[in-house]
């Protein structure tokens, strides 16, 4: 019996929708805002959040970073920052020598500032980002090889003039054509391709795949000017982490001369800190997205309970003549309650559609990774309902009390 009430009601409440559209519309635009503005600012943050996901378990969730200045700093650099030495190759060597729980280390050199494109016959591929490597590289980052084979320790030792492409630098260069064996030309220097990478995409706006890896030795020998170099470094295993971590300090404040009265004057950091970092940033960005939500979603509900108020006015007579014939309170009650969950429950699936939509858009049109939630849309959904339930309240109560003699002779 309660069921059939419930679901006449709801048809009730959908066909007062109908007959006022306009005004049905007008009173739901806040909350379609608010839910709008939750699923498509949600759908943005979780295609970051796999992406990242994605990009930072490239890394390994064991890689430990060493480089001369902060990794993660906020405003402008020390005086003691700006004076620090150099990390130098002899010092990656150092530490895969001297700690036990350290597996692998791979310094990265970077040709610095260099925009020229890399070409064979031709095409070009703008905008390629060049590194220089040795073969612990494959070891500790995700780059699994399509074809032939990765820079070797011969390589590096005899700073020979070979490049391993990335999938994008392949696509462009050679459409059509093995890359194996062809001579490529960047920055006015030769490489004969001995290898190719598997496409891994994006992390952090960066884009993987527009790459060209070199001998570590290479890149020193043709831009020697640019000395700092990054470290990544590989632990035995995940337990070891904090071991490896602790003999890297120790085994570069003895090299660089680190008193003991001092800070160190490098910096040690692992994927762990980047992941907090990033998720401190997200963090930031839900509460500006429920902050504006929230507006949108207030503006909603007093809008509901205005019209809510109108509609107990215009059916009074009404509300008169269903208490005389025997309803009761809580009948009338949950009538009302319920027309107001409707309304704001049409609003909350408007609004997920839009945002649904928007989010179609940012990841069709724009670099932005965007994936609606499902949990976003449940929660969008039921805090739209819980709106109309909340701001539906005193009106409904309004129209329970009622007095069905006084309600019968309104006019």
């Amino acid at each position: 019996m309660f069921r059939h009430e419930i679901k006449e009601v709801l048809l009730l409440s959908l066909d007062t929708i109908r007959s006022n559209k306009m005004r049905s519309f007008l009173t739901i635009l806040g909350v379609v805002i608010g839910v709008m503005t939750v699923i498509g600012m949600a759908s943005v943050i979780e295609g970051l959040n796999r992406s990242f996901a994605s990009g930072l378990s490239s890394l390994g969730s064991s890689t430990i970073f060493v480089t001369r200045l902060p990794q993660i700093q906020f405003g402008n650099l020390t005086q003691e920052q700006r004076r620090r030495k150099f990390l130098v190759y002899e010092d990656a060597l150092a530490l895969k020598e001297d700690c036990p729980a350290v597996a692998a280390v791979s310094p990265l050199s970077f040709p610095g500032l260099v925009t020229s494109p890399a070409k064979y016959g031709a095409n070009q591929a703008n905008g390629v980002q060049v590194r220089g490597v040795v073969a612990d590289f494959m070891r500790i980052f995700d780059s699994p090889l399509d074809q032939g084979r990765f820079i070797s320790d011969y390589d590096v030792e005899h700073r020979t003039n070979v490049a391993v492409l990335g999938s994008e630098v392949v696509d462009t260069l050679f459409p059509s054509l093995d890359p194996l064996g062809k001579t490529i030309t960047w920055d006015g220097q030769e490489y004969v391709v001995v290898g190719t990478l598997q496409k891994v995409g994006s992390f952090l706006g960066q884009d993987r795949d527009n790459r060209i890896l070199l001998p570590f030795s290479t890149v020193r020998k043709y831009y020697p000017n640019r000395r700092d170099i990054f470290v990544a470094v590989l632990p035995t295993s995940q337990e070891t982490m904090q071991t490896a971590i602790d003999q890297i300090i120790e085994v570069l404040r003895r090299r660089r001369h680190v008193r003991p009265d001092q800070d160190n004057d490098f910096d040690v950091g692992t994927s762990d800190s980047i992941s907090e970092l990033y998720h401190s940033i997200t963090g930031g960005a839900y509460m500006v997205m429920l902050v504006i939500s929230s507006i949108g979603l207030l503006v909603g509900g007093i809008g509901v309970m205005n019209i809510m108020l109108v509609s107990v006015t215009e059916r009074t007579r009404e509300i008169g003549v269903r208490k005389a014939i025997g309803a009761r309170r809580k009948d009338i009650l949950w009538q009302f309650l319920l027309e107001a969950m409707v309304l704001t429950g049409v609003g909350g699936v408007l609004g997920i559609l839009v945002g649904a939509g928007i989010s179609w858009l940012v990841n069709a049109f724009s670099p932005l990774p965007s994936a609606v939630s499902v949990i976003w849309v449940v929660i969008a959904f039921s805090v739209s309902v819980s709106v109309g339930l909340f701001f539906g309240l005193y009106p409904a109560n309004k129209a329970a009390k009622l007095d069905p003699i006084e309600a019968l002779r309104y006019e």
